[in-house]
């Protein structure tokens, strides 16, 4: 017994001690103002740079029950430890034309292992910038938040609401996860998507609610492994994987989206290339979908030309092994189901099973629009479809 208790003792003494975890207060320790008016970038700056610069994992505290405007800040890395942003507050943009040039209000750039996290909101204060817009007056908007070069991410809880163009965009990103965040903007507020991934690879959404003028979640070229589930999309033009080709030759594999509700959008799930693009998207799950007066609820469009008038063009982005399964709801137009695609570059590998779209508030059935789709159906499914056979 004595033996024990003498190794107990040597056990205890000889554990290194435990780290002290220090918190960065940007109003107690940077004496930020916290009072909507004064710009409170260099608090928290500051604030950032003393965390970067600690070994013991930190904490950068946003206190709540105060409000912050920030001008355009970024917070670079690397760090040295792991560091975490305690979101409490609310964080305001100017309320005023603050750029003319491509730009973001918040930008995380080189941070691995970050992880913000809070109750706090983060407010655009858009209207201003969305009517400077919609009467042709600006050309650049800037996006709310934006994370580059940020592996091993972590966003969670907070709300981002009205910002002046994106939310919030993940781009050279591994690894992120972003689980219960609000994101809030009117349904005319023109390209205020709720997030937006591109070059990306192993991104999870999940649990969030994303009300806005655009696609709740767009998926660009260069990502892989993207998963998105039991989230809520609407108002807005649903989840969009592109618009893909334009000027790039398209890369997109492996995504899915899983237990997700769409109400009043303009799409459910949607895939979306240009005429005449490159490159190849493949490997799609859309399962266990519930839709509610959604314009389209599935989408496959090979010939994407928002503003009209486009040429035509052979080729296309080649898009392969999509699958449709367990959706169920309401279309508020008749044609509940579009697969366009291209005459030169076929879609192949389409797969629907237990889908059931009626037409909302007619007895007429709903109908689908099928264009160079090879594909199979099982089960359930309407409406109707009319594959060409798989080659």
């Amino acid at each position: 017994m004595l033996l024990a208790f003498v190794t107990l003792l040597l056990v205890l003494a000889t554990r290194p001690a435990q780290c002290h975890q220090q918190s960065y207060d940007v109003v107690r320790n940077f004496h930020a103002a916290a009072d909507g008016k004064t710009d409170d970038a260099k608090a928290f700056l500051a604030a950032w740079k003393a965390a970067c610069s600690d070994e013991a994992r930190p904490v950068v505290v946003v206190p709540g029950g105060r409000t912050f405007l920030l001008s355009q800040v970024t917070f670079q890395g690397p760090c040295k430890s792991p560091i975490t942003i305690q979101l409490d507050g609310r964080i305001v943009a100017p309320n005023r034309i603050w750029t003319t040039q491509p730009a973001n209000l918040l930008v995380f750039h080189g941070v691995d292992s970050l992880t913000l996290d809070g109750n706090g909101e983060i407010d655009g204060r858009g209207a201003i910038w969305w009517d400077c817009y919609n009467h042709k007056r600006c050309n650049a908007r800037p996006i709310l938040l934006a994370f580059s070069f940020c592996d091993h991410l972590r966003v969670t809880r907070i709300r981002l609401t009205n910002s002046a163009d994106k939310h919030m965009t993940l781009f050279r990103c591994s690894q992120a996860l972003v689980d219960g965040v609000s994101i809030a903007a009117p349904p005319d507020s023109p390209n205020t998507d709720g997030i937006t991934v591109a070059s990306s690879n192993h991104t999870v959404i999940s649990n969030c609610s994303i009300r806005s003028g655009d696609d709740c979640v767009s998926i660009l070229s260069q990502t892989r492994n993207v998963t998105v589930t039991r989230s809520t999309c609407g108002p807005g033009h649903g989840i969009s994987v592109g618009s893909l080709g334009r000027s790039e030759s398209a890369v997109v594999e492996q995504i899915v989206v899983t237990n997700c509700s769409f109400v009043g959008t303009m799409n459910g799930v949607r895939i979306k290339s240009w005429q005449g693009g490159k490159g190849y998207a493949k490997g799609f799950l859309f399962a266990g979908l519930n839709m509610t007066g959604v314009q389209y609820p599935i989408v496959i469009d090979q010939f994407y030309c928002p503003q009209g008038n486009c040429p035509v063009k052979p080729g296309g982005v080649a898009i392969t092994d999509a699958r449709f399964i367990d959706i169920q709801g309401t279309s508020s137009r008749q044609e509940a189901i579009r697969l366009l695609c291209s005459q030169s570059v076929h879609c192949h590998g389409i797969y629907l099973s237990n889908v059931n779209l009626s037409w909302v508030n007619h007895t007429a059935p709903s109908n689908a629009t099928i264009l160079n789709a090879h594909g199979t159906t099982e089960g359930v499914v309407v409406p109707k479809i009319q594959f060409l056979q798989p080659l």
